[in-house]
């Protein structure tokens, strides 16, 4: 039996922050201390951009293989004292909102994704 779309594919979250208005200094800055951290966390981390339209948001763009890895990779992280006495704090307090879309890609898109948007302290 040839596999699915839903064999070959990976589970992507955009999350997308809504800053409050002139924090995006901040945001950044707390990001790229935190960057490195979700990356050593096993999390695969494929962007990380502001908005081309709307400058007081940005996108974080992290792939997982199903639901489950990312529960348990999130629950491990985000409940992780490295997180909450890291830049945890400094990240929150910039935020107006935030939105998370998960959806399936193939593996080819989410490389094209990664390519055509690099991070931003890359």
């Amino acid at each position: 039996m040839p596999p699915t779309d839903r064999d070959t594919a990976r589970l992507v979250e955009v999350r997308t922050y809504q800053l409050k208005p002139g924090h995006s200094e901040r945001f950044v800055a707390a990001m790229a201390d935190a960057l490195p951290m979700v990356r050593a966390s096993g999390m695969d981390v494929v962007a990380f951009v502001r908005s081309e339209h709307e400058h007081e948001s940005y996108c974080l763009i992290r792939t997982y293989a199903d639901r489950e890895q990312l529960v348990a990779q999130q629950d491990a992280f985000y409940g992780s004292d490295a997180w909450r006495q890291g830049p945890r704090q400094a990240l929150v307090d910039c935020l107006q909102d935030y939105l998370n879309t998960l959806l399936w890609l193939s593996p080819q898109s989410i490389e094209d994704l990664r390519s055509r948007n690099r991070l931003e302290n890359d």
